[in-house]
């Protein structure tokens, strides 16, 4: 039997403990970049959905603060709103009031006191924007009016405005009460 010298024996082992570290070596340096890629990856998936998620929160913040500047801006718009429909009797029973012109002069004088008092409410109104709809021998139209009675009436055509019951009005683009009237059949 060939008996190989022991100091190659050990050399054969030295060899192969090196290529097996060498083969660990190599492992280990394969192994870290893989690990560092695999965690730049996780990363930047990470970055991409925190981004994300900070675009949704400034969209959501943008979207709340203009509906809040909208909402201000019509409650702005429409503050006079309640007021004015507690107004509209008062100036409905003062035209019914001055509708009666009495005789009597000192009554007149009155009468033109109201008229004034009137005519400054109405001001007053059309300056936040509170105007009449004006119906009178208009065409019908039901987004601003409300038929109560037709009546046939030779010379008008059928559709049209013959009496306004109750005056109707609109703040600014807003309905605050149609007007009640007599249509033409």
């Amino acid at each position: 039997m060939d008996k190989k010298p022991e100091s190659e024996e050990i050399k054969e082992a030295q060899a192969s403990e090196a290529e097996e570290a060498n083969a660990e070596a190599a492992e280990e340096t394969v192994d870290p970049i893989d690990a560092l890629n695999s965690e730049i990856a996780d990363l930047q998936k990470q970055l991409q959905e925190s981004k994300t998620s900070l675009l949704r929160a400034y969209a959501d913040t943008d979207n709340t603060r203009k509906r809040l500047a909208r909402e201000a801006e019509t409650a702005k718009k429409y503050r006079f709103q309640s007021a004015a429909l507690e107004i509209l009797p008062i100036m409905d029973n003062l035209e019914l009031a001055l509708a009666n012109k009495p005789e009597n002069e000192e009554v007149q004088n009155f009468v033109k006191g109201f008229e004034m008092i009137r005519t400054q409410l109405v001001n007053a109104m059309e300056n936040e924007g509170v105007k009449e709809i004006e119906a009178l021998n208009q065409p019908f139209d039901a987004n601003f009016m409300q038929a109560l009675m037709t009546e046939k009436k030779d010379g008008v055509e059928p559709g049209i405005v013959l009496e306004v019951l109750q005056k109707g009005y609109k703040l600014k683009d807003r309905i605050l009460r149609p007007a009640l009237v007599k249509v033409s059949e």
